[in-house]
């Protein structure tokens, strides 16, 4: 019998065996290769979990606006936008950031114009909009955006990519938010397609750097006018060009100079070697375990990027060697967004990458030696092709100490539902089940009216905002209200939730990498910014612990230092804040699970 190159090697990378003692012993950052440990209790493939959207009931009432609703004549009417989940206040509430577009050839009357917008968590699952006061109401085809406190002064700020000109945001602390892009050295006189960003501190010096990733080259003022319009063919469908044949863009990195401001450091750190890219999303984790952040992008129809860091303020682009630039039969793809996660618990993060309809998304499983399988099969994961797929997470979903994949959908041509092609323009959500076995089983069907739910989707973040231990899902809609997704039944098995504030590293924390230890079940996450689609999720780390009701040990590496701290015997259901050389400052068990 011949078996499929990636059904050989996904089994054969699936195998564990038993060492727990050596688990214990050695953080897993430190190993040189992957450690084999004996896995926790495989869980049932019932998840018992169902998503609703409350987003109405919850407060969020502005519409998406970007583009044609029917017709799209540009490419930048289908790129769409990200989202955040993040804490601007504080308080220990996630908070909402939805970002906004605009229509071509639109003169909107004074005051009515799109705009992006805050709203502040109420802590009874409701939110109020604080646009207004925040100074965040901006006008404009918003792209990406992503959280970091860049000055290290105890509150996150806001970075958001735009088609024109990027801005930073700087949190005031008191809920206003004050434009210092040209302050910090960050404008550009002419005007780019910014599209994902990440903050990371790439060389450990305590600030934190800025990655931001630029689509194509265009300008917005000269696209021609609907009568002059060239189209192109997709399917036998008239549709609107692009990206192909388009000229793509160059990727920055800022360098954080310590006081406020920073310098671009992009041709000096050698991220312009692989050249002009559809580049889209960035994330920022430490792939090889050595230390230090490097950098992966999902780029659209064109190789994806993986930048190993040299340790030196240099980076490489290792993808094609390390085989996650295309998939495994060598062909490029349109790459969308990115999730991290070690799905399988061996002690090195895994890669899955969303892509457009016809192909399937990827998973590249870590070797644990710099390279990188594509399981997409074996791991259970292609068995959809018919998506574009956008905003993507692992999440532990039903807490069972197995992450999950979320994945949302949408297609970029309203056109497709004029036509008999099979398609169309709105699309449902997907779940895949971490059988903890290396494998995910689809069970969107099993979970709920906000997983079939159909929209044209782009950005997604994922975040506890009610703090019950659930974790929940915000959605982007394109040209649609957004969807909050609450998670219900999440929290009838155990979790705990780790909130981390730097003092010798950055303040946000961003490159922490925290192990949770329960008897033989090892899990791992890093602080991290940016993510999924152009999106930022919750800053915290959450673990489903199952049947768990006290974790072993809770160890924390400090990405500057890389000093390791170790919290044993904590327990369950609650969300713990530690500060760097301090221990647990703080901790919130919820009155009840909800």
């Amino acid at each position: 019998m011949i078996f499929p190159r990636r059904r050989f090697l996904g089994s054969s990378l699936l195998v564990m065996g038993s060492a727990l003692t050596e688990a214990l012993a050695t953080p897993l950052w430190r190993w040189k290769h992957a450690l084999s440990v004996e896995a926790a209790e495989t869980p049932a493939v019932g998840i018992g979990v169902q998503f609703v959207d409350v987003a109405k009931e919850a407060g969020l009432n502005v519409p998406n606006v970007w583009g044609g609703v029917d017709h799209k004549r540009s490419i930048i009417e289908t790129k769409g936008s990200g989202l955040a989940f993040f804490d601007h206040d504080n308080d220990g509430w996630l908070d909402i950031y939805l970002t906004n577009g605009n229509r071509l050839d639109t003169v909107w009357p004074p005051g009515k114009a799109p705009t992006s917008h805050l709203f502040k968590n109420n802590r009874d699952g409701t939110f109020t909009d604080v646009t207004e006061k925040s100074g965040l109401g901006i006008t404009g085809w918003q792209t990406g955006v992503c959280v970091g406190d860049y000055d290290n002064d105890g509150w996150d700020d806001l970075f958001c990519c735009f088609l024109g000109h990027n801005m930073l945001f700087h949190n005031n602390g008191n809920g206003t938010f004050t434009d210092v892009t040209k302050k910090a050295g960050l404008y550009q006189e002419k005007g780019r397609w910014g599209a994902g960003c990440s903050f990371l501190d790439y060389d450990r010096d305590g600030h934190l750097d800025l990655f931001v990733c630029n689509y194509i080259k265009i300008d917005p003022d000269k696209i021609p006018k609907a009568s002059e319009t060239q189209y192109c063919q997709w399917k036998g469908i008239p549709i609107m060009c692009g990206p192909r044949g388009l000229p793509a863009d160059t990727n920055i990195l800022y360098r954080n100079n310590g006081d406020g401001t920073f310098t671009d450091v992009s041709e000096k750190s050698g991220i312009l070697k692989p050249g002009p890219r559809y580049s889209i999303t960035s994330v920022s984790y430490d792939f090889d375990n050595d230390g230090w952040p490097d950098i992966y992008i999902a780029v659209d129809s064109e190789p994806s990027i993986l930048f190993k860091n040299n340790h030196d303020g240099t980076f490489t682009d290792v993808a094609v060697m390390a085989g996650c630039a295309y998939n495994e039969d060598g062909h490029e793809q349109a790459g969308m967004g990115v999730a991290v996660a070690d799905y399988d618990c061996d002690g090195w993060f895994d890669i899955f990458k969303t892509n457009f309809v016809d192909d399937t998304c990827n998973m590249y499983h870590n070797n644990g030696d710099g390279t990188f399988t594509d399981v997409t099969l074996p791991s259970g994961i292609g068995v959809n092709n018919k998506y574009v797929a956008w905003g993507c997470g692992f999440i532990d979903v039903d807490n069972d100490g197995w992450a999950d994949l979320v994945q949302v959908n949408g297609h970029v041509y309203p056109e497709v539902d004029q036509y008999n092609s099979g398609e169309s323009f709105k699309n449902q959500r997907l779940v895949y089940k971490n059988r903890g076995n290396g494998t995910f089983k689809d069970v969107s069907s099993e979970m709920g009216p906000g997983i079939g739910e159909k929209f044209s989707s782009r950005g997604a973040a994922f975040g506890d905002y009610l703090n019950n231990g659930c974790m929940d899902i915000l959605v982007l809609n394109l040209n649609d209200l957004p969807s909050l997704l609450r998670n219900e039944g999440g929290n009838k098995q155990n979790w705990i939730k780790v909130k981390l504030v730097g003092t010798l590293c950055n303040r946000t924390a961003i490159g922490a990498r925290v192990r949770v230890i329960t008897g033989k079940h090892i899990q791992m996450d890093e602080v991290n910014s940016g993510t999924s689609v152009m999106s930022q999720s919750d800053l915290r780390l959450h673990f489903g612990l199952g049947k768990t009701e006290v974790v072993d040990m809770i160890e924390v590496k400090w990405p500057t230092t890389q000093k390791i701290e170790r919290f044993p015997k904590l327990k369950a259901n609650q969300i713990v804040t530690i500060r760097e050389g301090h221990g647990i400052i703080s901790s919130y068990q919820p009155k009840q699970s909800t």
